[in-house]
This record gives C-alpha cells, sequence and structure tokens, in this order.
C-alpha cells in the first residue's frame, strides 16, 4: 500500500508542477515559465531551511528536555531506533487542545512538538502510537513533501494574483484582447483552487501513509485508533487556534470543524483513517 501513495504523490505534485507551469506560459510564454519555476524555487529553499523553526515560533512552542518529559523521551528514544532515524528535538505547545505535529527539512533536522492537552487526553501505549505517526512523517520526509506541494501552490496562487491585475489594467481595448482578459481572469480564479485541491489531496495521502507505516513500524494500529478517537473527540470541544495555512501539520485537522468538504480538508475522515488502520490491526 505505501507504494500506491508514493505513486499517489508524485502524480499530484506532477499535476501541482504542469499547473504552474501552464499559468505561467499563459501569461508570459517561455519568460513566464521561467519566471514561475525560478519563483518555486526561491520559496521551496526559503520553506526548506527555515520553516521549521516559523512553524515552532508561531505556537510558541519550548523545548522540553528529558528531566521535564521522561516519559516523552523514553518512547521517542525506543522510536528512534524503531524507525531507524536520529530522536528528534521534543517541544511543547502550552495549550489544553490535543494535538501534535512533525517538522523539519529531513530526519537529522527533525522536531516533534505535543500539545500540553495530548499529555493529559492519551495514556502511555496511545501517546506512543501518535509519536509513532510523527515519527513516520519524519522517517517518509513528509514535512519535505508538503513543503514543495505548499511552496508550487504558493507560487501559482501569487501568479494568479498579478493575472488578475494584468487584466484590471488590460480592461480595454479590441475584442481579441476582451477575450484575454477574459482567459485571464477565469485562469486567476480557477488556478488556484485547483492547486490548493491538489495541494490538499497531497496532504490526505501523506496522512493515510503516516498511519500506516505507524501501524506496521510500531505495531500499535488499535492504540493509533484509540487515540484517533480520543483526539477527534477532544479536538471538538476544545478546538486549537490554529494558522491554516500549518493545518496540514497536525496529527488531526485543528480547522476539522470548519471544513465544510472533505475535498477541501488537510485531512482525511478520522473514520476513513481508522477503517484502514482497523484492516491493518
Amino acid at each position: 500500500m505505501g507504494a500506491i501513495y508514493w505513486l499517489r504523490t508524485a502524480i499530484l505534485l506532477g499535476l501541482l508542477t504542469g499547473v504552474l507551469l501552464a499559468i505561467g506560459a499563459f501569461i508570459g510564454g517561455t519568460a513566464g515559465i521561467t519566471v514561475a519555476l525560478a519563483l518555486a524555487l526561491l520559496m521551496n529553499f526559503v520553506s526548506y531551511w527555515f520553516s521549521d523553526k516559523i512553524v515552532l515560533a508561531i505556537y510558541g512552542a519550548k523545548e522540553l528536555s528529558e528531566e521535564q518529559a521522561p516519559k516523552l523521551h523514553e518512547i521517542a528514544s525506543e522510536l528512534a531506533k524503531k524507525f531507524n532515524v536520529p530522536k528528534p528535538k521534543l517541544y511543547l505547545i502550552e495549550t489544553h487542545s490535543p494535538n501534535a505535529f512533525a517538522t523539519g527539512r529531513d530526519p537529522k533536522h527533525a522536531s516533534i512538538a505535543v500539545t500540553a492537552g495530548l499529555l493529559h487526553a492519551l495514556d502511555k501505549a496511545e501517546l506512543r502510537a501518535v509519536l509513532a505517526h510523527e515519527f513516520s512523517h519524519i522517517k517518509n520526509r513528509d514535512v519535505l513533501v508538503a513543503t514543495i506541494a505548499a511552496t508550487i501552490a504558493g507560487a501559482i496562487a501569487y501568479i494568479a494574483y498579478i493575472a488578475r491585475w494584468l487584466a484590471i489594467f488590460s480592461a480595454f481595448g479590441s475584442d481579441e484582447r476582451e477575450e484575454n482578459i477574459i482567459s485571464l481572469i477565469v485562469l486567476a480564479i480557477v488556478a488556484p483552487v485547483i492547486a490548493l485541491i491538489i495541494q490538499l489531496a497531497i496532504s490526505r495521502a501523506r496522512e493515510y501513509l503516516a498511519d500506516e507505516t505507524a501501524a506496521k513500524r510500531a505495531s500499535c494500529a488499535r492504540e493509533l485508533i484509540s487515540a484517533l478517537r480520543k483526539l477527534e473527540h477532544y479536538s471538538a470541544r476544545v478546538p486549537l487556534n490554529a494558522n491554516p495555512g500549518t493545518a496540514h501539520l497536525f496529527i488531526v485537522n485543528p480547522l476539522s470543524a470548519n471544513s465544510i468538504v472533505n475535498l477541501f480538508s488537510t485531512h482525511p475522515p478520522i473514520e476513513a483513517r481508522i477503517k484502514r488502520l482497523e484492516k491493518i490491526a
């Protein structure tokens, strides 16, 4: 199953890049493609090196020493050996809403942040399962994949923004120019929506893969099912004031109460994730 998720991710990233190149070519031909690619590469470079520090700062995460959280460090040390990755730094976010996320450009520079609510809501076995899910993201380099997807989608949104202004400044002229203006407006509206849908589909595929990897490597399918049920219940009662741009990082969607359609959700439905885990269990 893991190979299927990797193939799906590769196809979706290819589609996302295709949308970026298409909108760049439409607006500026070969030069437009070059600008679009350069913009995407620049955004990827910045995100690759600094996104972990930015997201930890957004939530005021504080690093946890072994003296402060011996149980958490014990679990992390055990899982690091199971997943054959360096032990990541552990951080605490002071909020009652239970959640967790992994970040970092590669396994050697990874961090896992947990909320105070998560430590209170779960027992040790469930907490281990949640950490195993985050270790899976680190092992599968999902943070890098998500960063690439987000930056390409961001480049598309920026170019679409330019297209809207081009349409405004070119509002008067010949019939042919008016047709181009209409095309620009349609492209400026449709392209970012398509990019967002593809980006979110990538995010959902990576969540399924992280669940599967955790369940198999750490033998914790049932514990992860139990943890997901608890997190869904508590998160609905105690929502996390999360930045929408970082929602995809968390183990459960911190914005789930605002998600209207699964197509526009960063995470698969909890029940869908549980059904897949039950097959493994």
